[in-house]
């Protein structure tokens, strides 16, 4: 599938229906947490850690802000670009480890908004990616952040293998994360937690494993059977109780400065 000649016809969002289900549901979430920024900014305001593919860093310039996407992957990166450029949106990606966040220096005190979904499962030293999250909002900047909800239903083609010294490899290093657990990162990294969600349902969950067992045989045919049904997470998902995929937070670098 040319993903890029559907984003020249139909806009950035054509990337979120690219793929599972899940990723639909985060943006979604991210986009009502994120107001659009009405004042053009001369400098970056919004950060994406481990920006993946890059779509939620063209989302966050489709609302006004000036967004930089990170990741270790430069064939993604340069894919990321180009969408960005296509779509005439200010995002600018660069590789980088996101582990190694706090040897970018000029990145320290300058963002409004953070966001990283589906990543801190992969870090092992998930404090320090915290800690240093934490130091390149303002204060009063805000991180938006999604991962595994450790209490799960697992779908088809979840894989949680791991070890008690895992390896960063590429695949999750732990389960996923509670609410404790989100309460307790919060506290040791001087984030205040304002809210705790969740997101991706029961319809949005059976729909991606569907994709996945089918796309396991040929992606496209995968693609078409779900199409029509990804209707069903939006209309129904709410009403139907169901341990979420992802468990969300909002979290506020608090003001530190003296009265």
């Amino acid at each position: 599938m040319d993903t890029n000649l559907i984003v020249r016809l139909f806009g950035w969002k054509a990337t979120l229906i690219n793929g599972d289900t899940l990723v639909m549901d985060r943006w979604k979430w991210l986009s009502k947490k994120l107001p659009v920024r009405k004042t053009k900014s001369e400098g970056y305001n919004l950060l994406d850690v481990g920006c993946g593919s890059g779509a939620f860093t063209i989302g966050g310039a489709s609302k006004g802000y000036k967004s930089l996407g990170l990741s270790w992957d430069k064939n993604n990166q340069l894919k990321a670009q180009k969408r960005a450029n296509i779509c005439q949106k200010d995002a600018s990606f660069e590789v980088w480890d996101v582990r190694q966040l706090d040897k970018k220096k000029e990145l320290i005190n300058r963002f409004e908004y953070i966001i990283c979904t589906e990543n801190i499962e992969h870090i092992i030293d998930d404090v320090k990616l915290m800690s240093d999250m934490h130091n390149c909002l303002v204060e009063g900047g805000v991180l938006l952040l999604t991962t595994p909800n450790k209490n799960l239903v697992p779908m088809w083609g979840d894989d949680y293998a791991y070890t008690e010294n895992p390896i960063e490899d590429g695949g999750h290093v732990r389960l996923g994360y509670d609410e404790q657990d989100c309460i307790s990162i919060c506290k040791k990294t001087g984030f205040e937690l304002i809210s705790i969600e969740y997101c991706s349902g029961f319809f949005s969950q059976k729909i991606t494993g569907l994709f996945r067992f089918l796309g396991k045989m040929d992606y496209l045919f995968a693609w078409s059977v779900i199409l029509p049904i990804r209707v069903l997470p939006i209309l129904f998902d709410k009403i139907i109780p169901y341990t979420g995929y992802s468990i969300c937070i909002v979290a506020q670098k608090i003001n530190t400065s003296k009265e």
